[in-house]
């Protein structure tokens, strides 16, 4: 019989560590790449999203407007998103999430499209086409000079403005459903309009041609259309980001490089009543930073 090895036992054991440490270490590798890897975002939405006029404008379609500055190019670069796909187009309303969009010089597919069931992160800005925000911009403009002491602008919708809200809000809903069906590990952001108007006061006629009794009730009807977002987003279980509160005091009445939102007459590259690029950025930091404090944060 051959007596056993005294040397066998260190050497099974050596081989057995050595075995369990390249183990682990492959194990902890594999997890840091895991974790590490950055996450497929998609941006659906209307203008508030795509920055018209904004520089640098890129993409197709180009009448999509839609630019590599706008919230969701920065909230790619805070994420550090591997794969970054912005399919935002202005003048988009919730239809044009299901159905191609015709716009200046070509037609933007159905948003929803972009969506493979891969995604880790998706925004979404809509509603404020739904509800008229430019005809209602272009109506107050005209109207509510004729009655600097009243409010003209808000007397010929009457409660239009409130139903329109409503139905925006039900289509909305349908919207986080059908994302939450095609994306559904993904974290949806449904992003609210930041303040177009002082928070307070009559605002700054004649720079922005509204009363103060027509500025009252458009900051109003922003703040309930947002309301509406909020209360859907919560319903539908998506993330809603407030960039209403964090744009305060950089409304369109401010001076240049004060203000984040244009006027009637932009002063700054980007479309009238539209977050420029100051505007862009502080809607991007907001975005990231509410994904980076509520449990559902990607």
């Amino acid at each position: 019989m051959i007596a056993p090895s005294k040397g066998l036992p260190h050497v099974r054991r050596s081989s057995l560590v050595l075995a369990l440490l390249l183990l682990v270490g492959a194990l902890s590798a594999a997890g840091v790449a895991q974790a590490g890897e950055p996450e497929r975002y998609v941006a659906l939405g209307d203008s508030y999203s795509a920055g018209p006029l904004v520089p640098p404008q890129e993409g197709m379609p180009v009448g999509c407007l839609r630019s590599g500055s706008n919230f969701p190019s920065v909230v790619a670069a805070g994420i550090g998103a591997a794969e970054f796909v912005d399919v935002s187009c202005s003048g988009a309303t919730t239809d044009d999430l299901t159905a191609p969009q015709s716009v200046a010089l070509g037609s933007n597919p159905p948003q929803l499209d972009a969506l493979t069931g891969a995604e880790d992160l998706v925004t979404l800005t809509i509603g404020g086409n739904d509800v008229g925000f430019a005809d209602i911009i272009g109506r107050c403009a005209l109207t509510s000079p004729t009655d600097l002491f009243g409010a003209a602008c808000k007397a010929s919708y009457g409660s239009t403005l409130d139903e329109r809200i409503a139905v925006a809000g039900e289509k909305v809903a349908t919207a986080l459903d059908a994302v939450a069906k095609r994306s559904p590990d993904a974290t949806v952001a449904l992003v609210g309009y930041p303040a177009l108007l002082p928070d307070e006061g009559p605002g700054c006629f004649p720079l922005v041609p509204f009363s103060a009794g027509d500025v009252a009730w458009l900051r109003g009807v922003e703040k309930d259309l947002n309301a509406t977002l909020a209360a859907r987003a919560a319903a539908a279980g998506a993330t809603y980001v407030d960039t209403y509160t964090p744009t305060i005091g950089h409304d369109m009445c401010q001076v240049p490089g004060v203000k984040w939102i244009e006027g009637l007459l932009p002063t700054a590259p980007a479309a009238p009543v539209h977050p420029n690029e100051l505007g862009m950025k502080a809607m991007g930091a907001a975005v990231l930073k509410t994904l980076n404090t509520t449990p559902t944060a990607a």
